[in-house]
């Protein structure tokens, strides 16, 4: 019997006995997933589909995808189809793995039934909410905006909608309350993989059984659009603050009539100032005599600078609560820390940052 090489060394399962699989992914979201069926035995990973190169950088060259970088290592085939639907050749190619699934996370392109009937197992999607709340493009990203405490990851096998398929396996992952989007991408990409392991098992050996979704109950998370990083700071601290590390690192004012983007921020409430890591401990000390002044929105027009906090930053009026800036990125600059920025541009109390 003919035995193959694993990445680690021989590989023991027969690869007769390995189930094949054909991987659908681009980002480095999807790259935990990747690696944790090249380095298990019983799946051999026979063909990369990915989202063609992009160009990246000042040079504008063209660089591979994190899924593309990672098939190459490995010396793997990389299928990378504009539009993979149409594209005949791939399409041919697909069939022809005789695969017994195809593994979708974080593609980037629709796939027709036509695709989704090809693999004996059918086509199992790595989704980052648990569904049916946040179908779609950026469920990372919104469930953070709209203040979510908990999310997790859905495996689910496909059809034609938009992640409407009946689900698998779920696992919920709680937020901190300081995590951006790449942080929790890189928690839930994590988890992600040990799923879909986990749900390719239990789907060959018949111990699972799929659950329709509730429509009733889906909630959206479309494809972020350039005005979903302007700040309004008549919005609340909590608001700015989630919306800043949702759609991090791109969220964007005007100070001095320059863009300056804010990437990362603590909304100075109370309750939230005993959630936080160690390092910022003392902050609820250091601002007391801040947030008991006035009620919010009396010591001055949402926008306006009402604070330099020693070694923390610029603390902003919003339309209910102060919101402290940690970090930001001046136009054409690095980022930097909110003291260093406050300290570089010789900030002053009573100065206003405005909505672009």
């Amino acid at each position: 019997m003919r035995y193959w090489l694993h990445t680690k060394g021989y590989c023991l399962t027969p690869k007769s006995l390995c189930m094949k699989i054909v991987f659908f992914g681009t980002p480095q979201f999807a790259v935990p997933t990747l690696q944790a069926l090249l380095s298990d035995s019983r799946f051999d990973v026979v063909a990369i589909v990915t989202q063609p190169d992009k160009r990246r950088g000042r040079g504008s060259e063209l660089s591979p995808s994190p899924v593309k970088a990672i098939a190459t290592s490995h010396q793997l085939p990389v299928w990378q189809p504009h539009r993979i639907k149409k594209d005949e050749d791939t399409l041919e190619k697909l069939r022809a793995t005789e695969a017994d699934a195809f593994v979708v996370v974080a593609y980037g392109q629709i796939l027709s039934q036509q695709i989704l009937d090809m693999p004996r197992l059918g086509c199992l999607n790595v989704h980052g909410s648990i569904l049916p709340k946040y179908r779609g493009a950026a469920p990372i990203q919104w469930c953070l905006y709209h203040g979510e405490a908990e999310t997790g990851i859905t495996t689910m096998l496909m059809d034609a909608g938009m992640d409407t398929g009946a689900m698998l396996l779920k696992a919920t992952v709680a937020i901190a309350p300081l995590d951006t989007a790449p942080d929790l991408a890189a928690k839930l990409s994590t988890v992600g993989a040990e799923l879909l392991i986990e749900t390719l098992l239990k789907l060959e050996n018949q111990t699972i059984q799929s659950i329709p979704q509730n429509n009733a109950e889906a909630t959206y998370a479309p494809l972020i659009k350039k005005a979903d990083y302007e700040l309004d700071w008549s919005k609340s601290a909590i608001a700015l603050h989630n919306q800043i590390r949702g759609f991090f690192p791109n969220c964007t004012t005007t100070f001095r009539g320059s863009a300056l983007k804010v990437m990362a921020t603590i909304p100075l409430e109370p309750t939230l100032l005993t959630q936080l890591p160690s390092e910022f401990a003392t902050l609820q000390q250091e601002t007391s005599s801040l947030t008991s002044i006035d009620p919010p929105g009396t010591i001055a027009p949402p926008g306006t600078i009402v604070a330099i906090l020693k070694n923390r930053g610029a603390v902003v009026q919003t339309g209910d609560g102060l919101l402290l800036l940690r970090a930001v990125q001046q136009a054409g600059k690095r980022a930097q820390s909110g003291w260093d920025f406050a300290n570089g541009v010789r900030l002053e109390v009573g100065e206003q940052i405005t909505r672009d």
